[in-house]
């Protein structure tokens, strides 16, 4: 179906409004980040949000109009006071009066003549702005508005201010504005009447009327009814897309696994450890779903060392049970050759096939995995995305694992799944999500989380200390070197930039190297992988003792010898890259530090970083605690990665409009799965406005 027409007045391009001519609408365009060659719409215009409200109501006397309050006053024009020629920063003054008092009106560097035609001798004008002192006189500098008493009319009393960009005034948006509400279109309604009743909530065009042209300033608050529902409409049509690319990827329908047991005993019996609680119910869980007949799109969160690749691999021991193979997918190659060397010693025990797969592999060995894995006689393939390359062909793919989702978007997710064309996806994250981000970027998943730590994981002391106390920080770090422990010391960036006063990395290195001899290495992104791997290998080896690196080791490097991390410069790192780096000690059996080193003066956001971090190991509270700190873009890294960010809803103030939504969609979709009727264009309607067509092809018939 294509777009309804009667949005089409929204769709249009800003050109087509009267007064926007080529220079404001490539402003706009610009502004509102329209995508490449495309224009922006008047759509745009719409679900650009005021920042705050003016209230001009104050309508008083001269004599009631207080210092720094806005008011609206009708003067009576007395006299002009124009600067002497060339000396234009004397401002140009204007005397006027009501019954209870006087005011004079000042304009700087006011050419042309427009203030004697604005205000003319002898006549009366209303004049809004803020009221100021001069030399015990009140008086207005520029005053916002200046209008005659018949076109008082045109005055907001009530003005919303909006963000705006260089070279767009607030005026000209507020006519845009204007126009644009003026023109909202009829749209069937998407929410049940009983719903808006019990909210007191006004319809869409209602309360887009409220929020840009309020009657009151309390109309346009974020926790009035308009805005209030404007927020659910947007996440509404959030979680429906997410729910149609469910339906999409289960409806696919799926094999229905059946298990003899025989392998996941085996690695069971293998593993030198027993299982947690939670690994056992996440196992459950997975199980579960790759034995009902529905696609499983599983989202397994955990916590650094939480043994997230165990129950990986229990999943992937269940499916060669049922004769199918898995495939483990990690963002970078050092990580899938450390995935590689978890699972391959218990899938050897286990008598399962498991193999690397990377794109740097001589050619030859390459292709003796590739007839390996199409013969079917691995069953267990690790690699970075370059799996699903074409050339690699799967003899029979049951299930896809994948790392450290959170790089990957929802169109990822889609494209993934295509390879194996009934594959099951379980998707594990290292990163803690909080629950409101789970369903806003991975609604459409189920979710297995594990809380607890693996047994014999040692506390870590986190220790706050200002880069001033270098000198002991040596001294004791050199002590512990000798009793035989290993370190990580990691900075921020790689190379001195002007702008940062930070020490590099290599910097630090040549330092450290001074102090504590060859026993010290460097590691940093723009290594070559080769290079990386060999210094890591030394240091797994305990050939080296401290290694400085720039944020590299951030995911899955083991090390369980390593039980000291010094994290340079702390107070640059969000809450969730310092709880990742100090989980990468801890992992042995020495009792482990981390220290964060900060330089003065501490900014309150980074104090409150560090105070959390110091405070607390469990990486859920510290995912909440950096929500409210940053907000929900950064926690996952997507400020960059086109994930959703929200116009309307204010993820503080309207969080708990998240789950009615979501429970909505789901509801919505299990009633009304083709999205028939009147309901169901309406619905369609409501993925339109918030630009979700990408979903729309994914709405089945019937």
């Amino acid at each position: 179906m294509s777009r309804p027409e009667a949005l089409s007045p929204l769709f249009r391009s800003l050109h087509s409004i009267k007064g926007v001519g080529d220079k404001l609408a490539a402003l706009l365009t610009r502004y509102f980040g329209a995508p490449e060659g495309q224009e922006a719409i008047a759509l745009d215009i719409l679900m650009h949000m005021p920042s705050g409200v003016v209230d001009r109501r104050r309508q008083v006397g001269i004599a009631e109009a207080y210092l720094g309050q806005i008011v609206t006053l009708r003067l009576h024009i007395d006299r002009h006071l124009p600067p002497p020629r060339g000396r234009e920063h004397i401002p140009h003054r204007v005397f006027a009066h009501d019954d209870t008092g006087d005011v004079q009106l000042v304009f700087f560097r006011a050419q042309g003549g427009w203030v004697e035609k604005a205000l003319p001798i002898g006549e009366e004008r209303f004049v809004s702005g803020q009221i100021g002192f001069f030399n015990g006189e009140k008086q207005i500098t520029h005053p916002d508005y200046i209008v005659e008493p018949d076109k008082f009319a045109t005055l907001p009393l009530v003005e919303p201010v909006y963000p705006l960009t260089q070279g767009l005034s607030s005026k000209a948006l507020a006519k845009l504005v204007r126009q644009v509400v003026d023109d909202l279109p009829l749209i069937p309604e998407w929410i049940a009447p009983a719903t808006m009743a019990e909210r007191n909530w006004p319809r869409f065009a209602d309360a887009m009327r409220m929020v840009h042209l309020p009657a009151s300033p309390g109309e346009a608050e974020l926790w009035a009814p308009a805005r209030q529902r404007l927020a659910y409409d947007e996440y509404l049509a959030g979680q429906l897309t997410l729910q149609l690319i469910r339906s999409t990827m289960v409806a696919a329908r799926g094999i229905s696994r059946t298990f003899t047991g025989l392998v996941t005993a085996k690695v069971s019996s293998t593993l030198p450890f027993a299982l947690t609680e939670g690994q056992l119910q996440a196992i459950g869980e997975i199980r579960a779903d790759l034995a009902s007949p529905d696609r499983m799109s599983r989202l397994l969160q955990g916590d650094v060392g939480s043994g997230k690749t165990v129950v990986a691999l229990m999943a992937m021991a269940a499916m060669a049970e049922s004769g199918a193979q898995s495939a483990m997918m990690a963002p970078t190659e050092l990580l899938a050759a450390q995935h590689f060397k978890t699972l391959k010693p218990l899938c050897d025990s286990a008598g399962l096939g498991c193999e690397l797969l990377t794109g740097k592999m001589p050619a030859a060995e390459r292709r003796a995995k590739l007839a390996a894995i199409a013969s079917g006689e691995t069953t267990i393939v690790v690699g970075t995305h370059a799996l699903f390359q074409s050339g690699v062909e799967f003899h029979n793919l049951g299930l896809t694992v994948v790392d450290e989702q959170h790089r990957f978007g929802v169109h990822q997710r889609l494209a993934l799944s295509d390879k194996g064309k009934h594959t099951d996806l379980l998707v594990m994250t290292a990163t803690p999500i909080p629950r409101t981000l789970v369903l806003t970027h991975f609604g459409d998943m189920e979710v297995s989380v594990l809380r607890e730590k693996p047994r014999g994981r040692q506390p870590i002391d986190t220790a706050v200390l200002s880069i001033g106390d270098y000198d002991r920080v040596i001294a004791r770090l050199r002590a512990r070197l000798d009793e035989g422990a290993q370190a990580f010391w990691v900075c921020p960036l790689v190379e001195e930039s002007e702008h940062l006063d930070v020490v590099a990395a290599e910097d630090r290195f040549a330092e450290l190297q001074k102090a504590l001899g060859d026993q010290v290495a460097l590691v940093h992104g723009r290594m070559s992988a080769a290079a990386k791997q060999e210094v890591m290998q030394r240091f797994s080896a305990n050939e080296l003792k401290l290694l400085v690196a720039t944020t590299v080791i951030e995911v899955g490097v083991d090390v369980p010898n390593a039980s000291i991390m010094i994290i340079e410069h702390a107070e640059r790192f969000g809450l969730a890259q310092l709880h990742q780096l100090r989980g990468r000690v801890g992992r042995g059996s020495a009792r482990s530090a981390c220290l964060l080193l900060y330089k003065d003066p501490l900014s309150e956001t980074a104090k409150a970083r560090l105070e959390t971090i110091k405070s607390t190991e469990d990486g859920f509270e510290i995912a909440e605690k950096d929500l409210e700190l940053r907000g929900q873009g950064d926690v996952l890294g997507t400020r960059q990665s086109g994930m959703p960010g929200y116009r309307l809803a204010v993820p503080d103030v309207h969080r708990h409009l998240l789950d009615y939504a979501h429970d909505e969609a789901k509801d919505l979709l299990k009633r009304n799965p083709g999205l028939a009727g009147a309901e169901g264009e309406a619905a369609r309607t409501l993925l339109y406005l918030f630009r979700k067509d990408l979903a729309i092809p994914l709405i089945r018939a019937g």
